[in-house]
């Protein structure tokens, strides 16, 4: 406790944080997200709702939901750790409560769980949920952070905010001039 004071005095908060995030990354094998970078994926999907609870934690609501089920984020904490509901989601260990533990969830991970766990809880068949994931997709992002799927389907490209089917193109080239006017960038 001492050194940890003595580092943070002479070396300031940020350094001291700065440490535990190299040392997350190499007792986890990899890099860990950080809870902003969670939350701001998250935030992405527009169809999910924010609510705060007990001890700094958020759950994030999917109101549509065709089941009495709505989280489909649960107890995101400060911490990094939370829990994404996957319980008709193929290929995931849930626990009792049909949820999965994020984590040690990449950014790729995560956005995948979350719109596999959306698609689970709206009218979508589960097909509909397999060729979401098999697709191969593009991320734009613009200066608000807000996120847009560009997505091959069908010999057309589709433009996706979360679930919401935002354009469709008949090239790519139209696609990403569309993006791009709209004030979007690859990532």
């Amino acid at each position: 406790m001492y050194a940890k004071r003595m580092i943070r005095e002479n070396f300031g908060k940020n350094f001291v944080y700065g440490i535990m995030d190299e040392l997350n990354h190499y007792s986890y094998g990899g890099y860990m997200l950080t809870f902003e970078e969670k939350l701001a994926i998250i935030e992405s999907f527009p169809e999910l709702q924010r609510k705060n609870v007990s001890l700094g934690r958020i759950n994030f609501h999917f109101e549509e939901s065709v089941s009495d089920k709505k989280n489909v984020v649960y107890h995101l904490h400060p911490n990094g750790n939370g829990f994404v509901y996957a319980e008709y989601v193929h290929g995931y260990k849930t626990n009792d409560k049909g949820m999965v533990n994020i984590r040690d969830f990449s950014a790729e991970e995560l956005r995948t769980v979350i719109q596999k766990s959306i698609l689970s809880l709206s009218q979508s068949t589960t097909d509909e949920v397999v060729s979401v994931a098999q697709n191969e997709e593009e991320q734009w992002i613009n200066e608000e952070n807000h996120t847009l799927i560009l997505v091959e389907e069908d010999d057309m490209w589709n433009v996706y905010a979360g679930l919401n089917l935002d354009g469709t193109f008949n090239s790519y080239r139209e696609a990403a001039q569309y993006l791009d006017e709209e004030g979007f960038t690859r990532k």
